[in-house]
């Protein structure tokens, strides 16, 4: 999780320096295809979570795409769920749907494309049912949104999830204790999130947000995890290169005072949408 994309000189363009940590992510997911499923604790449960929503709804859905796929356990549920229904796992890590294609199985095949939810495959008003899990904190809002919005058929229907800015608020204040880098991913908030959905055109969006704890022995456990699921720094002031030993033993310190019952917290701050 400490290691970044090269900085930009000159004109210091921000937005190029974001693309730039966005394409390390891509491939730092793509390598973490084969670790992803032995360490993604938080993001099953949140999953889990995501698809007991569906409960609620009446939903009959033909075509369903399941943006930001992962190693596609969500889309082998919904494919579950929706026997009928054509389910697609799309992503942007190769390796990531490489390690989907494991979960193929006599429930019926959903299909894998390796795509950029920025900039879908799909034809205009194609599917009926968009779901996403942890995807969105990744992504250019708009962009993706608007993708969204385009591809949804009249009356179809969005639910995701996504980080706020609480994640891993206890990593980043033991590193602001370290240094001014910015170590941790900094998230959009529920309003950020929700102006983004409207400004693409979706009716009544509705959000809220849940937390989530994790807990540790130490903190190498925390930063094994982050690079186990391929999760990346891409936020601008973050560190150019490795940190050094001294400063992660710093911040290791730093983190030992939210130590409670012998073990270290991480919490995530995850926020559910639908439109």
């Amino acid at each position: 999780m400490n290691q970044d994309a090269s900085n930009i000189n000159g004109a210091g363009d921000a937005r190029d320096d974001f693309a730039l940590g966005v394409l390390s992510v891509r491939r730092s997911f793509d390598r973490a295809g084969a670790s992803y499923d032995a360490v993604a604790v938080l993001q099953t449960d949140v999953r889990e979570r995501l698809l007991q929503r569906l409960d609620v709804t009446t939903l009959a859905p033909q075509v369903i795409l399941d943006a930001g796929a992962g190693t596609g356990h969500a889309s082998h549920a919904l494919k579950r769920r929706y026997p009928v229904s054509h389910v697609i796992a799309l992503d942007s890590a190769f390796g990531m749907l490489r390690a989907a294609g494991r979960h193929q199985s006599s429930v019926g095949c959903f299909h894998r494309v390796c795509a950029d939810a920025e900039h879908l495959p799909l034809a205009n008003a194609s599917v009926d049912l968009i779901i996403s899990n942890l995807m969105l904190q990744w992504c250019d809002l708009d962009a993706v949104f608007a993708e969204f919005r385009r591809v949804l058929a009249p009356d179809g229907c969005l639910r995701f999830t996504s980080l706020g800015p609480g994640t891993l608020h206890e990593l980043r204040a033991a590193w602001a204790s370290v240094d001014s880098h910015s170590h941790v991913n900094r998230f959009i908030n529920m309003h950020g999130v929700s102006a983004a959905m409207v400004r693409a055109g979706f009716a009544v969006p509705v959000l809220d947000v849940e937390y989530y704890t994790l807990f540790y022995a130490e903190v190498r456990g925390l930063a094994a995890d982050l690079k186990g699921i391929g999760a990346h720094n891409v936020t601008a002031g973050r560190p150019k290169g490795l940190t050094g030993p001294r400063k992660f033993a710093a911040m290791q310190t730093a983190y030992e005072t939210f130590r409670h019952e012998g073990r270290l917290p991480a919490t995530y701050e995850v926020i559910f949408g639908q439109a």
